[in-house]
């Protein structure tokens, strides 16, 4: 059980500053749906879409080769160093491309007029993509207060620069009467620019926060280890093709919208609607990724003690709890959760659901890969992401054109559901974990049940729906106690 609180204390640090990024990121939603239309945030929606996968790209798996090598080589700063010199070539290359054929690429993506956003990604992308190792040996090292310091930062000045030139600015010129202020912000603002300011808030952040980390960055050595590059790639590049597939899987249906949607039914649209509602089921992922970041260093650590397997099938139990509670959380006040975007987009309130226990599904498919990662046979999890991004594609390509973003969500549901499945079944035979399924069916099928009869119940009056929905997340926190009494005295 200390060890489960080991963990619990180390996401509770290192995923601290993402839970504050990303609330307030969602804390921007309502700005951004209140002051852009849903054609104007399907912009924003599309090109982070192409970010993630990018990013995918540009670190080719490198991040998890460099915790797993770092473990087996004697000598760290060398592998360290190698991984660093490999992401600086490899991005120093894209930079400079995307640079030269920004033009194509924004005709491409059907902003002819922007060729600028193309450029400015490409700086967040190459930033980022540096900034990723110093990260992970950060997170390796412990240094949770450092860690924890320079995500804050990045927020603080993303955040800050999105009010300024979205809410500050816009309003200075239409209200001031201070002429000498309304000219300088003349200077350095353009009504014009619009979600583009988005964009450049990021690049700033982004740049500021590769600085930030220029520290740990410049720790590396003249060397370049062509040897141990080559086994580091071996095992890297399959789970670049997991991580490819998991992109696919996780951000391709905003790029597939626009394309699969009748042009009739105003499919830029629909693109931004999903978008924000996305941005609401994107409160389970939010958990998903700070139990992510702690829970691979950790599961790495502990991989060498006897007790290791009992203690990864303990923590998917807690982790199935809590993200099943999660869920039943946000269903018994979708009402009031919907508020946080703006009105034109609220009508996509049916994915969230949907989005939500997807998200679950992929944050237990997270825990199982443990399997794939220890035995060095990450090609069979990348296998296992092709056949999701498979079906990803399949159900989008025939569920969209019928029946618009809600195809789009439901083949995300599908994709996931048989990502967990398959990979349960395949781990048991490489790498075998006494999970408590039947606790994990119990806990995820309760929080299912009690959102169903929560909208099978009829209520008109709002306040004793609010109250008969309180005593249904009553019910599954008493039901969890009195299952897990003793070992929630143990952990506590």
């Amino acid at each position: 059980m200390n060890q489960i609180k080991q963990l619990a204390g180390q996401a509770a640090i290192y995923g601290l500053p993402t839970i504050l990024a990303r609330f307030l990121n969602y804390l921007l939603v309502p700005l951004y749906t209140r002051v852009f239309i849903p054609e104007e945030y399907a912009v924003v929606t599309e090109m982070y879409a192409y970010v993630a996968f990018l990013f995918v790209v540009l670190t080719y798996g490198m991040e998890t080769a460099f915790f797993r090598f770092t473990q087996k080589e004697n000598g760290e700063s060398d592998v360290y160093s190698t991984t660093v010199w490999s992401l600086i070539g490899t991005t120093t290359i894209f930079l400079l491309a995307v640079i030269l054929f920004s033009g194509s690429i924004a005709h491409a993506l059907e902003y002819p007029n922007h060729p600028e956003y193309i450029i400015w990604f490409a700086m967040i992308l190459s930033f980022d993509a540096v900034s990723a190792i110093p990260y992970a040996r950060i997170r390796l090292e412990n240094r949770a207060k450092k860690f924890a310091l320079i995500k804050s930062a990045n927020i603080a000045i993303n955040i800050g620069l999105n009010l300024l030139f979205i809410l500050l600015f816009p309003y200075i010129l239409e209200n001031s009467s201070n002429q000498t202020l309304v000219r300088f912000i003349d200077l350095i603002y353009t009504e014009e620019i619009g979600v583009g300011y988005i964009f450049i808030a990021n690049l700033a952040a982004s740049g500021i926060t590769l600085l930030m980390l220029s520290p740990v960055l410049l720790k590396i050595k003249r060397i370049f280890q062509r040897v141990l590059w080559k086994r580091m790639l071996r095992y890297a590049l399959p789970l670049l093709i997991l991580g490819l597939a998991g992109i696919v899987n996780e951000t391709f249906d905003r790029i597939l919208l626009k394309h699969l949607i009748p042009e009739s039914e105003n499919p830029m649209r629909q693109l931004g609607i999903y978008g924000a509602c996305y941005k609401v089921a994107m409160l389970m992922t939010l958990f998903v990724q700070t139990f992510r970041y702690a829970a691979e260093p950790f599961f790495f650590n502990k991989m060498g003690q006897k007790d290791a397997k009992e203690l990864y099938a303990t923590v998917m139990k807690y982790f199935v709890m809590v993200t099943s509670l999660i869920f039943l959380g946000i269903m018994m006040y979708i009402d009031i959760v919907m508020k946080f975007i703006g009105e034109e987009f609220r009508i996509g309130i049916d994915v969230v659901p949907i989005l939500l226990m997807a998200n679950l599904f992929l944050g237990i498919f997270y825990n199982l890969s443990i399997w794939f990662k220890f035995t060095g046979k990450t090609m069979h999890g990348a296998l296992i992401a092709i056949m999701g991004a498979v079906i990803t594609l399949v159900f989008n390509f025939i569920l969209v054109p019928e029946i618009g973003y809600m195809g789009a969500a439901w083949a995300t549901f599908i994709c996931y559901a048989a990502m967990m499945i398959v990979s349960y079944f395949v781990g048991r035979k490489h790498y075998p974990v006494d999970y408590n399924v039947g606790k994990i069916v119990l806990y995820v099928g309760l929080s299912v049940v009690l959102y169903l009869l929560s909208n099978w119940i009829e209520i008109k009056d709002q306040s004793q729906e609010l109250i008969i929905n309180t005593l249904f997340l009553l019910t599954y926190v008493l039901i969890i106690i009195a299952i897990e009494r003793r070992n929630l005295i143990k952990l506590v």
